[in-house]
C-alpha cells in the first residue's frame, strides 16, 4: 500500500470530533473533485518511480501506527478503499485492538473491520471546472455510487458526511438521501465547504438552521479552529 503519512493529531470532523487518534493517509483516488482538500493524496507514484508516499505492507503500516501509542486509527485518503489491501490492513489493526474509523468516498466496497464509517457521498459540487471534456463527464459519472453506501450503510456504524457549498447543495443532499433505504437523519452531517474557520462560521448561518429542520447535523471542520488549514493536522 501506498502510504503518503501516518500522523497523530485529533480528530476534527463528525461524531468524534475530538478523539485523538493516529491518522494513516493512503495514496490514491481515481476522483478529481473541484475542491478536494488533499489534492496531494490523489496522484499514485508507480514503485520505482520518484515522489512522495512510501510502499509499505499492512504489517508495517501496524507498526508504525504502534509507535504513536493511540487507541484510535482513521484511515484517510485519497480513498482508502481503492486497494484491497485495506481488509487485511483492519484485521491486522484489530488484533491490536485499535479502534477504526475510515473515510471513504463510497464508491468502492470491500468487507472491512472498522468502528465508523464515515462516508462522504460526492455532490454535483465537486465536478471539476476545468481539464478535459471526457475526465470531467467520467468524474461526474463515477462520483455517486449509492448502491455501494447503502451496502456500507447495512453492515456498518456510519455517518454521511456532505459538504455544502451554495444552498442550492441543500436540495440535492435531500435528492440524494431519497435513493437510499432506513437512513437516520442523526446520522447524517452536514459540513460547510471552507479552507478557514470564518467562511465556515459564515456557512454555518444557513446550514445549522437547514440541519434543525431535517434532523440533520451540522459539522464543522474543527481542525480549521484548531490548527488553521496546515497539513498534517
Amino acid at each position: 500500500m501506498q502510504v503518503l503519512e501516518i500522523y497523530q493529531s485529533k480528530q476534527g470532523e463528525g461524531i468524534w470530533t475530538g478523539q485523538p487518534s493516529v491518522f494513516v493517509r493512503l495514496l490514491g483516488c481515481p476522483l478529481r473533485c473541484r475542491f478536494c482538500d488533499t489534492d496531494y493524496a490523489r496522484h499514485i507514484v508507480e514503485e520505482g518511480e520518484t515522489g512522495s508516499g512510501a510502499f509499505l505492507t499492512p504489517d508495517e503500516i501496524v507498526g508504525r501506527v504502534l509507535l504513536l501509542d493511540l487507541p484510535h486509527v482513521v484511515l484517510t485518503g485519497g480513498e482508502p478503499m481503492m486497494s484491497a489491501k485495506i481488509v487485511t490492513l483492519t484485521k491486522l489493526l484489530k488484533e491490536f485492538d485499535y479502534q477504526i474509523t475510515i473515510e471513504t468516498s463510497g464508491i468502492f466496497f470491500h468487507q472491512v473491520a472498522c468502528d465508523l464509517m464515515s462516508i462522504s457521498p460526492k455532490l454535483c459540487n465537486t465536478v471539476p471546472l476545468d481539464g478535459e471534456i471526457a475526465l470531467i463527464q467520467e468524474h461526474d459519472r463515477e462520483r455517486s455510487k449509492p448502491d455501494v453506501v447503502q451496502q456500507f450503510m447495512l453492515r456498518y456504524n456510519y455517518q454521511l458526511k456532505f459538504v455544502v457549498d451554495t444552498k442550492d447543495d441543500l436540495h440535492e443532499i435531500d435528492e440524494y438521501l431519497t435513493y437510499l433505504h432506513g437512513v437516520v437523519p442523526s446520522r447524517v452531517l452536514l459540513m460547510p465547504q471552507a479552507v478557514d474557520a470564518e467562511t465556515m462560521h459564515q456557512k454555518a448561518e444557513w446550514i445549522e438552521p437547514f440541519c434543525h429542520t431535517r434532523g440533520y447535523r451540522y459539522c464543522p471542520r474543527m481542525q480549521l479552529v484548531w490548527y488553521g488549514n496546515k497539513r498534517g493536522t
